[in-house]
């Protein structure tokens, strides 16, 4: 197997790394920190794409250059689902999750004034991949609990089984690597 994948999404070309995940399962690591370009582009791409919607809501981390993109070209506000509980929250929320890409079981938080503002707000929830769901439904969860109303869910890259749902909006496919 080759150490890259080569992905082909918004126009652009990346060379991914191939990187173990467990004795089973590698993954090509899609990181768009730093890559302004790719951030960019797949903003503008999602965007033309995904439905009528209020407000956007990513998880920190890796989405937060895509949700602060999109939220720059749409003029909409995002708002961040924090992994730790900051000084600043009053009466914060929390729900668990467990993604791909961790090692252990994690919590996303909203702070009171956050949940009131997604309240009977169409959110478009987004994040850079979407691989077994767990993140989505943890940002879901938030949404409900808010009282807002789900728009759309939206990534820049689906992997694995992911791209089969029909209930996503993604710009392209991204292969997993399982090991016999």
């Amino acid at each position: 197997m080759s150490e890259f994948f080569e992905l082909k999404v918004a126009g652009l070309t990346r060379q991914l790394p191939i990187c173990k995940v467990n004795d089973h399962l590698s993954i090509a690591a899609f990181i768009m920190f730093s890559d302004i370009e790719m951030t960019v582009a797949a903003a503008t791409e999602l965007l033309r794409r995904v439905p009528e919607y209020d407000v956007l809501l990513t998880a920190e981390s890796k989405g937060i250059p895509l949700a602060y993109e999109m939220s720059r070209q749409s003029g909409k506000k995002y708002i961040l689902a924090r992994k730790s509980v900051k000084l600043y929250m009053r009466d914060p929320v929390e729900v668990d999750v467990k993604s791909i890409t961790t090692a252990n079981p994690q919590k996303l938080y909203l702070d009171a004034e956050d949940l009131h503002y997604l309240k009977n707000k169409r959110v478009l929830v987004v994040d850079d991949v979407i691989s077994t769901g767990r993140s989505l439904q943890s940002l879901e969860s938030l949404v409900e609990k808010a009282g807002g109303i789900i728009a759309g869910k939206a990534a820049v890259l689906a992997e694995g089984e992911a791209s089969e749902r029909e209930d996503i909006i993604y710009l392209a496919p991204l292969p997993v690597f399982p090991k016999e």
